[in-house]
């Protein structure tokens, strides 16, 4: 056989016989021959030793290719598993995959690991990568490796051996002395993982998640392709630390938790503001963009919740209460089949299409206690959610009017990087093939109208249909999944929804599910962490703050603070006995956006001086002039 090697700049190769990656690039060229790490045949990762005897399209990867990162952090994984072998011997090692920003390894030993331990597993790490082991991939028969496994006394590699397909190989990678089950890919040598990673922290793990399995002990680590972005990193998460939403909530007064109500949140006046001015904000833009307001209730018979499919799908997530009537109810997880009802109530034409019917629902979900993260990852929750009901030749229009509407309201939070992931049908879901596909294909055509660049998000739509995720990048560079878009054949069937056609005849509506902040909670979380606390004067909970300079002063602080509530300003007076300097650097710490300090001097004139959070020097500005000046900065984005 004499392959043909199609190169992504469309130029052929051809060579007399099968050919590996090592020699493909060499062929190409010698600067790549040294940088390559591994090769994508036909769409599938390969090793370089990998060989080639047929027609293909190849790509060679090499370090600064994006896809290379995955490859990175796994063989890193891969260093730190060795290095954890050498040096605690009676370890035995399980699973070590790449995850977002990093990787980690699951470890079962009797002694836990210290924060000592992961700096001696990190200097053997770097001597380890010093040594350019090669990565060298072995294929054993099924029987020889449950052997090898089962006399090493590995129980966890048998079961995962078992759990392999009988039409898989039975795959292992070596580097030096070290052996693991591994499908690959892997890059040549351990010289190729670089020396910027660190190993981040240890916590326990239960073997496959379940809790009735031993607990194991996972060692996460992060790595990247050069020591800037490493240090770029860590700077982010020593950035986010400082921006933590908890301890911000905490001191700026806004909510705080506490465990006789686990995953529910307590607001304080402040936080309840910025809350209602957020609520209010995007109820504005909804009124604008022709959305009717609902309200549905909390608690719903469990029948509803059958004939919707979400029974099955999220009893485990459910609440529930029993009545005396022996009716079982479930505190609603979503707002959908509500929805429905409203929607069912009196005839539909398609005149009446497309109706946009909007809810701040509140929803309970029993996440895991595990999960839970603040207020972003809560159990009772608000969605700023609504349903497009509408024909499915208005599927594109409206898809499109909702893109841009998200697009308003980000950018009016201050999120303007904006990414889309397309995500299509799960394994679990309802409906058949024929309806998933005509409901993906209307999506797909939706965001080409839309202008939309997409990235597939493959098996992470919607039980009852495929989906749109927005994607925010915040201050800090850090991604937020918030609004969601996902066009829906099935809920209307099972819940019975019609309209009558130009015909007479009855169809069934299409439902746009769509979100943009996703949950209030979350997004308030990701607006203190975005801001650091330091809210745009219209969303923080209080505008201004009027400080004495001395109790002479207290009657005319009371008439600047009655100026200021008359035009509908957040503000307060702070006429305590301390000297100014105190209350200025306390309110500075409390992220107010303007301190207007008012002495004898600014008294006798009606004036103010305006001090600004951050700023070293003040303006002295008439008391009008000041009032008129802050309302115009804390108008709300039209």
């Amino acid at each position: 056989m004499m392959p043909n090697i199609t190169l992504p700049d469309g130029s052929i190769r051809s060579f007399d016989g099968s050919v590996d990656g090592f020699e493909l690039a060499s062929a190409i060229g010698p600067g790549l021959a040294k940088s390559a790490m591994m090769m994508i045949v036909d769409g599938n990762e390969r090793d370089l030793s990998f060989r080639i005897e047929q027609d293909c399209n190849v790509v060679i990867i090499t370090r600064k290719d994006a896809v290379a990162l995955d490859l990175i952090r796994h063989d890193c994984a891969h260093v730190m598993a060795e290095a954890v072998t050498e040096l605690y011997p009676e370890t035995q090692v399980t699973i070590g995959p790449a995850i977002e920003n990093g990787f980690y390894y699951d470890f079962y030993r009797e002694r836990p690991f210290t924060e000592g331990d992961l700096e001696t597993i990190e200097t053997k790490m770097h001597e380890i990568i010093d040594r350019g082991d090669p990565f060298e991939r072995e294929v054993w028969a099924r029987d020889e490796a449950m052997s090898h496994y089962e006399k090493i006394k590995e129980p966890f590699k048998v079961e995962l051996i078992e759990g392999i397909p009988d039409d898989e190989p039975i795959s292992f990678y070596r580097q030096g002395n070290f052996l693991d089950l591994c499908r690959g890919p892997h890059a040549p040598s351990t010289k190729h993982v670089g020396h910027a990673f660190k190993l981040m922290s240890v916590a326990g793990a239960y073997w496959r998640g379940d809790s009735s399995n031993p607990m194991l002990q996972r060692i996460y680590g992060t790595a990247w392709p050069d020591e800037k972005k490493l240090k770029a990193y860590l700077n982010m998460l020593e950035e986010a630390e400082k921006r933590d939403h908890r301890r911000l909530g905490r001191e700026l007064d806004l909510f705080h938790m506490q465990e006789e109500a686990v995953g529910s949140i307590f607001w304080h006046p402040r936080g309840w503001s910025l809350y209602r001015e957020i609520e209010a904000h995007v109820r504005r833009r909804l009124e604008d963009g022709n959305y009717k307001e609902v309200k549905t209730p909390q608690l719903i018979d469990r029948s509803l919740w059958e004939a919707s499919g979400h029974w099955d799908k999220f009893r485990e997530n459910m609440f529930t209460a029993d009545s005396e009537d022996d009716r079982t109810l479930a505190l609603k997880p979503m707002n959908c089949p509500g929805h429905v009802q409203i929607y069912k109530q009196g005839l539909k034409s398609y005149r009446d299409l497309p109706i946009r019917m909007a809810e701040f629902g509140s929803c309970h979900r029993n996440e895991p206690s595990g999960a839970l993260h603040g207020i972003m990852r809560v159990r009772a929750f608000t969605q700023d959610d609504a349903h497009i009901f509408c024909s499915e030749d208005q599927i594109t229009s409206e898809s499109i009017i909702f893109c841009d509407l998200l697009r308003k309201i980000y950018k009016d939070f201050g999120f303007e990087d904006v990414r889309v992931k397309f995500s299509d049908r799960p394994g679990v879901r309802a409906g058949d093939d024929v309806t998933w596909d005509r409901a993906e294909e209307a999506l797909k055509n939706a965001c080409e109208a839309a202008g939309l660049e997409t990235t597939l998000n493959p098996g992470e739509g919607a039980f009852y249909g495929p989906k749109l995720e927005f994607v925010l990048r915040d201050a800090i560079g850090r991604d937020w999944q918030c609004g969601t878009l996902q066009v829906d054949f099935v809920l209307p069937e099972r819940l019975d929804a019609n309209y009558i056609a130009s015909d007479g005849s009855k169809k069934r509506p299409v439902m746009l599910h769509r979100a943009i902040l996703g949950s209030m909670e979350r997004w308030i979380g990701i607006l203190i962490e975005q801001y650091a606390g330091r809210f745009p004067i219209w969303l923080a909970p209080v505008q201004a703050v009027i400080a004495t300079i001395t109790g002479d002063n207290d009657d005319y602080a009371y008439k600047v603070l009655e100026e200021c509530k008359k035009v509908g300003l957040r503000a307060a007076v702070d006429v305590r006995n301390e000297k100014i300097n105190y209350k200025i650097r306390e309110h500075s710490n409390a992220k107010i956006p303007v301190i207007l300090v008012v002495g004898t001097k600014e008294q006798e004139n009606e004036t103010v001086a305006v001090r600004r959070l951050g700023g070293k020097s003040q303006e002295i500005l008439a008391l009008d002039d000041a009032v008129n000046t802050l309302l115009k900065e804390a108008t709300p984005p039209s």
